[in-house]
């Protein structure tokens, strides 16, 4: 039994079941053992690949996306760009290359990072150590006199989650007990989720961080003014069913094996996230097959290619795993929050291409 496993088998000896909410929290962010904490998960050395990992061009496409959206705020001369979980820093990385084709938007960007990890931190100050970003626990502690540019690909999808399950006519919360010396899912106490209707055992999971995470940002928009990119896997509409997961070495695991050893995910709800950012505008969800085709990937793959001919195979084909409905394009889903005078962005507008 690994360090945070043994510590919260002891945790349930002590004080009973706790809730999948506490479990998840601690595997992915105990102080000392935390999944995020210990290691980078990143790369074919680690656990899976997010998509500004896959190919350059995604960051890049996002970089051009918050330049047309600073032309939109009147190009003020100081702008924040932040980013939520933000891996080893490439998406920054290529967005801030692509941010320079116009200069004067790149010498407006103050780069932020959202990250508690010490190991990712490190990642992140060499991938980009002429950037000279500025590092956050969290989003409250960002400057509130600039308008904002945030970026969050993957991150709410890592949030802690509650599971209810429906029995006899009402919903439990569910709890993860000890099963002999095994961690197992259990009935909790009686509780009222404001869930869909749901059939006898169904599960209907809701993430209390991703939403009040939200509800912070929206304000933050609403007051201070900018956009942000929220993109992840998930559902457009809150609906029921068990999406919780663990991930290990680029392969599915059993979610309660191993705490701290594997991530753990769930999806995203999307319909949520929108509702608990207001008064911020939020845009149409979109997905991420049809945003990156609206902001031109495919020629900009072309071009690559064409600038990298030996690669040109592996441009084309990391190009297709972003936006092909069989592989990430459609899975994932990019919700775009904006304060509410700002004119639709590229690869929302209702005539983009």
């Amino acid at each position: 039994m690994s360090p945070l496993a043994a510590l919260l088998a002891q945790r349930i000896r002590d004080s009973g079941p706790i809730p999948v909410e506490e479990f998840m929290a601690q595997a992915l962010g105990h102080p000392q053992y935390g999944y995020y904490r210990t290691r980078d998960p990143l790369g074919a050395a680690g656990d899976f690949i997010t998509a500004p990992e896959i190919s350059q061009m995604f960051g890049e496409l996002i970089g051009l996306w918050c330049a047309v959206v600073w032309q939109s705020l009147g190009e003020p001369r100081r702008i924040l760009l932040a980013e939520a979980g933000p891996g080893r820093g490439t998406l920054m990385a290529d967005a801030l290359r692509a941010a320079a084709q116009l200069p004067a938007f790149r010498a407006a960007i103050e780069p932020h990072l959202l990250e508690t990890s010490p190991a990712l931190r490190a990642c992140q100050a060499r991938r980009l150590s002429d950037a000279a970003p500025v590092w956050h626990q969290d989003l409250d502690s960002l400057p509130a006199d600039a308008p904002l540019l945030f970026i969050a690909n993957e991150f709410f999808d890592a949030l802690p989650i509650r599971q209810f399950v429906r029995r006899g006519g009402g919903w439990r919360e569910r709890r993860v007990a000890l099963n002999g010396e095994a961690f197992a899912f259990a009935d909790g106490p009686a509780a009222s989720p404001e869930a869909p209707p749901a059939a006898e055992g169904e599960i209907f999971e809701h993430s209390p961080a991703a939403a009040a995470f939200a509800a912070r940002l929206g304000r933050r928009l609403a007051a201070q003014g900018g956009a942000a990119l929220i993109i992840d896997y998930g559902h457009g509409e809150t609906a029921v069913g068990e999406t919780l997961q663990a991930v290990r070495r680029h392969a599915y695991a059993p979610v309660l094996e191993a705490p701290g050893e594997a991530d753990l995910t769930a999806h995203v709800d999307f319909a949520a996230l929108a509702a608990a950012a207001a008064p911020a505008q939020a845009l149409p969800l979109a997905t991420q097959g049809r945003f990156l085709r609206r902001l031109g990937i495919e020629l900009r793959a072309e071009r690559l290619a064409r600038a990298r001919p030996e690669q040109a195979d592996s441009i084309q084909r990391a190009c297709q795993r972003l936006i092909d409905a069989a592989e990430m394009g459609t899975l994932f889903k990019v919700l775009a929050l904006t304060s509410p005078s700002l004119p639709l962005p590229p690869g929302f507008a209702p005539d983009d291409a």
